[in-house]
């Protein structure tokens, strides 16, 4: 069979970078082998269900480029591809396993259930189901149908012996069968649990292998006990690695983790962060940091994914996302940045305006987010907003005067400058320097924060070529007027 593969998220939040990261594993297995790539919605718990979440992991993988091949949108061969429309094919198969004696429905009450597992962890026992049910006489079991208690479907769990499951990156792995519970696979209001939609849907999908993250391993025998009560041979699993923080805890927020949407908002690329998800808990060799996407199918394989717990590098992802900045063409960047840039500036931006800025920022910028603080005073009308401490900054906060001096020198040279271009301008400026007995440093900050209103932009001469003498001539003149009193 060809490698048909499925992206399964429950829609109860935002796409995690734990998810994002398994749904590109399976497309990138998908579009190696030539296979297919499913998008399917296990909407099953109703109580956490959140309706915003569904688009959102759409929108996420729309973002990143990772397109299905059937899905709720699009349709299939196997739809429905949203687990709450497909209820009654979870009932008739949970009625498969009763009538074969290897499931039960089980009528203990909340109460019960709660008071059972008290008294399990009082004799420190694991706070696991009794069994109470399983063995029930016809009698008992029409008396529990008698009181109208709508009852859950328990999987009849092997009570000894050991199960042995197949996993693609671990071998072969053994699990004692004293050691599972009974767990549900159809709760009492008729919606399966994951241990049963999953594998029913996997196996009429024709899904031929599933990832998921090694959180689900423990859940494996029970996968594979549920596969053989069916009579059917289940997909090859991979359990991937977990992600961890740089602290080696869980991963979370305050590692720099968020929605996979927020990177989008952040200013990342989709690419960077394909590169960047696709090296965590996988590998090309020991050395390749920098991987196309095209080359990531190309040489994408199971064998070369890893098991040891992969290591979140918010840093790293910061230095990837300036790599793929710097690889984009003008025209490319400016397309990409001049969304942030019109939400800082709060209106349309030019794009015949705001090409000439781009080679200033294309190489200093990690995020696309960064274009707003950096390039925001290129289109501000009248005058900028700054202190007059930042523009004397620690070197003319003593002496105003020669700061005064030194800007009136300045917009006489640039006055007189006949070609506007950077080269020009710096030949006009920097000998002033010696002719003032300062340092060139001190002086272009102090015109810099003049021109741009603020002590780090981009390079200075290439800066005002671009703003125009007669903004700059305006810029240095206001400069000039806020200065204290009697030295302008």
């Amino acid at each position: 069979m060809p490698v048909r593969v499925r992206y399964a998220p429950s829609p109860t939040g935002e796409p995690h970078l734990g998810n994002i990261r398994t749904a590109l594993f399976d497309w990138l297995l998908a579009r190696h082998e030539g296979g297919q790539f499913i998008l399917r919605i296990e909407d099953t718990d109703q109580a956490r269900y959140a309706e915003e979440s569904v688009g959102a992991q759409m929108e996420a993988l729309h973002w990143l480029g990772l397109d299905w091949d059937e899905g709720p949108d699009i349709g299939g061969p196997f739809a429905p591809y949203v687990q709450s429309e497909r209820l009654e094919i979870y009932r008739e198969h949970a009625e498969r396993l009763i009538d074969n004696d290897r499931a039960y429905r089980c009528y203990c009450s909340t109460e019960r259930l709660d008071r059972v597992r008290k008294e399990l962890q009082a004799r420190k026992q694991p706070p696991r189901y009794d069994r109470y049910c399983r063995s029930l006489t016809p009698d008992e079991r029409a008396t529990a149908e008698a009181t109208g208690v709508a009852p859950v479907v328990r999987f009849k769990t092997p009570l000894d012996g050991e199960t042995v499951t197949v996993d693609a990156l671990r071998g072969d792995v053994t699990f004692q069968n004293d050691t599972l519970d009974d767990f549900v696979i159809l709760k009492s209001a008729g919606f399966p649990t994951y241990h049963l939609a999953s594998i029913v849907d996997d196996h009429l999908m024709e899904i031929t292998h599933v990832l998921r993250g090694d959180e689900w391993l423990s859940s494996a025998p029970r996968h594979q006990l549920v596969y053989e009560a069916f009579g059917w041979d289940p997909p090859v699993f991979a359990h991937l690695s977990r992600i961890l923080g740089p602290d080696k805890a869980k991963l979370s927020k305050r590692h720099g983790a968020h929605s996979v949407l927020h990177y989008r908002e952040q200013g990342y690329l989709p690419d960077a962060l394909i590169n960047f998800l696709g090296l965590l808990g996988w590998s090309l060799d020991d050395r390749t940091e920098i991987i196309s996407r095209e080359e990531f199918v190309s040489h994408f394989d199971l064998s070369r994914a890893l098991t040891n717990p992969a290591v979140f590098n918010a840093e790293k992802l910061d230095w990837m996302n300036g790599v793929y900045i710097r690889a984009m063409n003008p025209e490319e960047f400016a397309e990409a940045a001049r969304p942030f840039l019109e939400r800082a500036v709060g209106r349309t931006v030019d794009m015949g305006r705001l090409m000439p800025i781009m080679p200033l920022l294309q190489e200093r910028v990690k995020l696309l987010s960064e274009i707003g603080d950096m390039a925001d005073f290129f289109f501000v009308e009248g005058a900028l907003e700054y202190t007059v401490e930042s523009l004397l900054g620690k070197k003319f906060a003593e002496q105003p005067d020669a700061a005064a001096v030194a800007l009136t020198r300045v917009a006489e040279r640039v006055e007189s400058v006949a070609d506007w271009k950077h080269e020009a301008l710096e030949a006009a400026i920097r000998p002033l320097a010696e002719e003032l007995e300062m340092k060139a440093g001190p002086l272009f900050g102090l015109v810099r924060v003049a021109v741009t209103g603020r002590s780090a932009a981009p390079p200075l001469f290439e800066t005002m070529a671009v703003l125009g003498r007669e903004i700059v001539v305006e810029r240095l003149n206001d400069a000039l007027k806020r200065l204290p009193p009697n030295f302008s």
